[in-house]
């Protein structure tokens, strides 16, 4: 559909003028002769751009303008006016004209700033169904209590520039929590820009982050900006902070305090401004302890903490992350839509989840691709992946479907060790202490119940 213009002038020369020039350009015309109708005429029929008159009798041009762009703030509107001066020029442009044009018209420069108008407003929408496109992207699926806090921390914080450390296991989801908030702040239009610390070897990781000068190294053959330059007026996300080493967390420590750094090999001061957020699944007061990362960088980061709970803790939400995963890969495959039965669904709510959200989703993409047809049920599930959810992995809730005291007594006791083996990382020492026996006795029950650290 073509653009709609709106021409505002009082005089019916310029009016039908410019209709005739916009009209053969391909655009639909609406013409008002006063500030008042060109008010009734917008909110009857909005345009997608007006020209407008400033020297109008009654309502002048320039309170038309200011009550168009209070009530319809992405509306362009170009400014023409016989009396132009560089006064009005600042003051239009200050109340939101996109240009100002002075009588007498000239064809081409009108022809030439409504199509960068249109243009422009063209992008603001593109920009705005990008922006909630990302947010979508970027939401947290999920009803259950905990991720309905873990949304109203990210909404209260997501508007300052405090610096966030997130925490949780492997898989959790992360990433995506730092995601949600950049695309939730100030800084959205701005770049996020991610370092995983465990990824980048330490003797890069310096350059990577500060950038480097010419021949600061072998093989620094120009100059290279680093990811706080990158960052600049937008969101640094340092992935695996709790992997950087001590050196080079006290050059993170000064931008945090000072906001500006050197590049390697260089002596020039390079200020930034730059929002940080951190995410570990390490304790860092436990690395903190043992010498590994820096008490006062600790203090820094966790101005504010927010912690990604495991999928084990919100095993109500496995339904509609299923459904999210099968719709991704619906898209991504080309395999079709898949659907799953409850009672699948309800097996995977029985599982433990150790690799919590990635887990489950690499487990939906093996069971989108290796089930032949378009149902996942409970047996196709189990047949395929049985191994990849055993029995001991399952809810406890399935220990009244056994049939005796002594096989209940076992099952649940088999299944206890398990979880607190892998709270504690497998650590039998430390296990056997938390639980209250001793460690060869601990050692014999993994024996008996096939409880290996494999």
């Amino acid at each position: 559909m073509e653009p709609t213009i709106l021409v505002v002038d009082d005089e019916e020369r310029i009016t039908r003028s410019l209709a005739g020039i916009l009209s053969d350009e391909g655009y639909r015309v609406q013409v008002a002769s006063s500030g008042i109708e060109a008010l009734k005429k917008v909110d009857d029929d909005l345009p997608d751009l007006v020209l407008l008159d400033i020297w109008m009798p009654g309502l002048d041009g320039m309170e038309v303008l200011k009550k168009l762009k209070e009530k319809y703030p992405s509306l362009q509107v170009i400014i023409i006016s016989g009396h132009g001066n560089i006064e009005t020029a600042v003051k239009a442009t200050k109340l939101g004209a996109f240009d100002f044009i002075e009588k007498p018209l000239s064809i081409d420069k009108i022809t030439v700033s409504v199509k960068n108008a249109l243009n422009f407003r063209r992008l603001e929408q593109d920009n705005i169904i990008w922006r909630e496109t990302a947010l979508r992207r970027h939401e947290l699926t999920g009803k259950s209590l905990t991720i309905q806090r873990l949304r109203e921390q990210i909404r209260l914080v997501a508007p300052t520039n405090s610096t966030i450390l997130i925490t949780g296991e492997n898989g959790t989801g992360k990433e995506l929590v730092a995601r949600a908030i950049h695309y939730r702040s100030s800084r959205q239009n701005r770049p996020l820009i991610e370092v995983n610390c465990a990824a980048i070897p330490e003797e890069l990781i310096e350059s990577e982050l500060f950038g480097h000068e010419k021949g600061a190294f072998t093989g620094a053959v120009g100059k290279k900006p680093g990811r706080f330059d990158l960052a600049n007026g937008g969101t640094l996300f340092l992935d695996e902070v709790g992997d950087m080493s001590l050196k080079t967390q006290a050059k993170v420590l000064r931008i945090l305090e000072e906001q500006r750094f050197e590049r390697v090999g260089g002596s020039k001061t390079i200020s930034v401004d730059v929002r940080i957020i951190a995410a570990t699944n390490k304790d860092l007061k436990k690395e903190i302890e043992v010498g590994r990362f820096r008490e006062d960088l600790f203090y820094r980061l966790n101005v504010i903490p927010i912690k990604v709970p495991p999928l084990r803790e919100r095993l109500e939400d496995i339904p509609l992350l299923v459904e999210d995963f099968l719709d991704e890969l619906a898209k991504e495959s080309g395999l079709g839509r898949k659907k799953i039965t409850e009672d699948a669904i309800g097996i995977l709510q029985q599982y433990h989840w150790p690799g919590n959200v990635r887990e489950l989703r690499n487990l939906i993409e093996r069971l989108v691709i290796l089930t032949p047809g378009e149902i996942i049920d409970k047996n196709q599930l189990l047949r395929l992946f049985d191994a990849e959810i055993p029995e001991s992995g399952r809810k406890l809730s399935n220990i009244y479907e056994v049939e005796n005291l002594k096989e209940a007594r076992a099952y649940f006791e088999k299944e206890f060790i398990r979880r607190k083996l892998e709270k504690n990382n497998w650590n039998v020492s430390l296990t056997a202490q938390k639980i209250g026996i001793e460690r060869t006795h601990l050692h014999r029950k993994m024996k008996a119940y096939g409880l290996g650290i494999d």
